[in-house]
């Protein structure tokens, strides 16, 4: 700083002693203009008067709060109205419903009924006028407009277990029974088509191998009795589960049956027929605590469609903390108690409930959690586990398919290495883990330039690929840390033409924490902007039309649009993006992405923070954690620094589909041939 303001005569002299560095005041919110005059000026550059301050992308805007309105790093639901407004130049009306569902879905709207008030004539446009007809005759007034399009938005909504009964304020459905609204769900379960489950039983069952066949016949058999229980069943990938959950999905439900079918990750529910998320499904609190319980209430639509429920299947319940399995063991003995009390003394209510998983992959996440700490926190450190009958999958279904002896012999040597990796039955033991050797054919060299080594063997030729949808899906760059992610997903995208579009985020404490502790009024806009943090994208997000980007928040998961589907960009606007979803069952179709309220849940943060901004990260890398439950054909390791927790190496080699699609760059420097693999191997003790 070369100047220094001289109070009394009011104006900038310049610096008799040397520079300093100049500091902004912090601000607290409520003080109107000085507040957003601060946050601009932590955006601005090269700004020479009042007037450049106020200027976004050209325009000069009449207030300060009009300016951090435009970059959107301030908090209304005009920017809502304004993405409405924005998809309506290029979509359709139903294009825009979807929108405004999600708009609900992620609950962002402070006043939902603002936004349908001012907007209803653009998602109610195709039944106002007649497609391609000019804006002269209405086909059906206003009112019925209204009536059709509250009758679709409700119609999505409904698919993912909400009604427009649940916004306040908002217009309902007429004219359709009460007793059917309400029990929605138990209806969504019960519509699967009974002949066409039946026939597909009769081709599944024959398939079955006689592991597969001895826990198919227990669970079965366990329904018919009505004799509840609660089973484990352990395997690899490509033991065979998924192919057992459907088995047992298509006998229950052909017999018009309820069958729950949940999963501890969003991509891993997408492989489940009807899957929702374990959180979603049970209402299971984000920040969990050894007394939570479900937020679902005796009574409730979720209460009775528990209660119709014959089959729960958990898939990937060992990533899951114990404390989610016991706040849902809680909420069942409380709900099904009202039916027999009895239930209350039986684990989950007396359900029958079946368990999937595989120890050797990643345990629950303890932010900074000690070995004991994360062991502990399993399922199979739960006081359920006493109730828990285990049963194993051993056979590798990947072998049976193979009609060549030396593609046989290759894939069981390949399957082999990857369970002695996550069995830590392979290496040398040391203070760090267990040191282990990797093969030379799965070595990449970099000869100095890690990240071009890593891109160029991952991504070959990826300037001419960027359109290519099939090869972006297939391959992925994977790393333990968030911060060699990023810089790996920061050089590549430095390197891909086009312009790039920055996003800024509107960062504050979460309202509830905010009107405890007063924290709202103590830390500078740029100090919460700073945070960088695992499963919030940051304050900064960079894009370009076709990079590949990754949801990190459930937005319509009877779409499959899920945490962890990954999508293309195809479209930057300034309120929403559009993407072509890559993965799952809805790959192909373009959807709207609109920002959204995100909360981290490390509880190692000081400040509860609530970050505004699209929920996506750029995927050409992702963590090793992320990346499980995604297939890939091919995937490179980028191991600068060796793995950190029980699991991760092993998930990260088992990410592809052969031993030909996997290749791994080590940070030792050239001739570096060996990496830390971690295993605890007390987690395998009553499994």
């Amino acid at each position: 700083m070369k100047y220094t303001w001289k109070e009394s005569a009011k104006v900038w002299v310049k610096r008799q002693q040397r520079s300093c560095i100049g500091r902004i005041h912090n601000i607290p919110p409520g003080s109107g203009e000085c507040w957003y005059l601060r946050i601009l000026l932590n955006k601005a550059k090269g700004c020479q008067s009042f007037e450049d301050v106020r200027t976004v992308d050209g325009v000069v805007y009449p207030t300060y709060k009009d300016a951090c309105h435009a970059l959107g790093i301030i908090d209304d639901d005009q920017e809502f109205v304004e993405a409405l407004e924005e998809v309506n130049k290029w979509g359709t009306a139903s294009y825009l419903r979807t929108l405004f569902a999600t708009f609900l879905l992620i609950k962002n709207l402070h006043s939902p009924l603002h936004v349908w008030t001012n907007c209803w004539k653009l998602l109610a446009d195709d039944f106002l006028h007649g497609p391609g007809n000019p804006n002269i005759t209405y086909i059906v007034s206003e009112s019925e407009a209204q009536d059709k399009a509250i009758q679709r938005i409700e119609e999505i909504l409904k698919r993912n277990g909400r009604t427009l009964a649940d916004f306040e304020g908002m217009p309902v459905v007429e004219h359709i029974d009460d007793g059917r609204v309400v029990d929605a769900l138990v209806r969504e379960e019960m519509q699967y088509d009974k002949e066409e489950l039946s026939s597909q039983l009769m081709q599944l069952l024959p398939s079955l191998t006689t592991e597969q066949k001895e826990i198919y016949d227990c669970v079965i058999n366990a329904i018919s009795t009505d004799q509840g229980g609660v089973y484990f069943v352990h395997g690899f990938g490509g033991s065979g589960k998924t192919f057992l959950w459907n088995t047992l999905a298509a006998s229950v439900r052909s017999r018009g049956e309820v069958l729950i079918n949940v999963a501890s990750s969003g991509i891993a529910s997408l492989l489940l027929p009807g899957g929702r998320t374990s959180h979603s499904r049970f209402s299971i609190p984000l920040s969990i605590a050894e007394n939570s319980t479900c937020n679902i209430k005796r009574g409730s639509p979720k209460s009775r469609l528990l209660i119709a429920t014959k089959l729960i299947i958990w898939d990937e319940a060992p990533m899951t903390h114990k404390y989610c399995f016991e706040a849902l063991d809680k909420t069942l003995r409380d709900i099904c108690s009202s039916v027999n009390p009895k239930n209350e003394e039986l684990p989950f209510g007396g359900k029958i409930v079946v368990l999937g998983g595989d120890f050797r992959q990643t345990l629950p996440v303890i932010p900074k959690g000690t070995r004991e700490e994360i062991v502990m926190s399993a399922i199979n450190s739960s006081y359920l586990w006493d109730y828990v009958q285990v049963k194993h999958l051993t056979i590798n279904m990947r072998l049976m398919h193979q009609s060549n002896m030396l593609d046989r012999e290759e894939v069981e040597r390949f399957a082999r290495w990857i369970l002695q990796i996550g069995e830590g039955t392979i290496g040398k033991e040391s203070d760090r883990g267990i040191e282990v050797e990797i093969p030379p054919d799965l070595l990449i060299h970099s000869n100095g330039d890690n990240y071009k080594a890593i891109v160029d063997s991952t991504y070959p030729d990826l300037h001419n690929n960027l359109s290519n949808f099939d090869y972006l899906e297939e391959r992925a760059i994977l790393a333990p840390t968030l911060e060699i992610v990023e810089g790996i997903n920061n050089y590549i995208l430095s390197t891909l033409p086009g312009e790039e579009v920055k996003y800024f985020s509107y960062d504050s404490i979460c309202p509830t924490a905010a009107s405890s502790s007063g924290d709202d009024d103590i830390y500078p806009q740029e100090y919460l902007n700073s945070i960088s943090i695992s499963g919030l994208p940051n304050h900064v997000l960079s894009l370009k039309i076709g990079v590949p980007i990754m949801l990190l928040r459930n937005i319509d998961q009877s779409a499959g649009l899920c945490n962890g589907t990954r999508g293309v960009i195809t479209k930057l606007g300034k309120r929403i993006l559009e993407a072509k979803v890559l993965t799952g069952p809805s790959r192909g179709n373009k959807i709207l992405i609109p920002r959204m309220n995100l909360c981290p849940t490390d509880t190692t943060l000081h400040i509860k923070l609530q970050r505004k901004q699209f929920p996506i990260l750029v995927c050409f890398a992702m963590t090793i954690n992320k990346s499980q439950g995604q297939t890939l054909a091919h995937v490179g390791l980028y191991l600068e620094k060796s793995v950190f927790t029980h699991g991760q190496l092993y998930v990260a080699v088992s990410r592809v589909k052969s031993r030909n699609g996997l290749k791994i760059l080590l940070g030792g420097g050239e001739g570096c041939n060996t990496t830390t693999n971690v295993v605890y191997k007390e987690v395998f003790q009553n499994v």
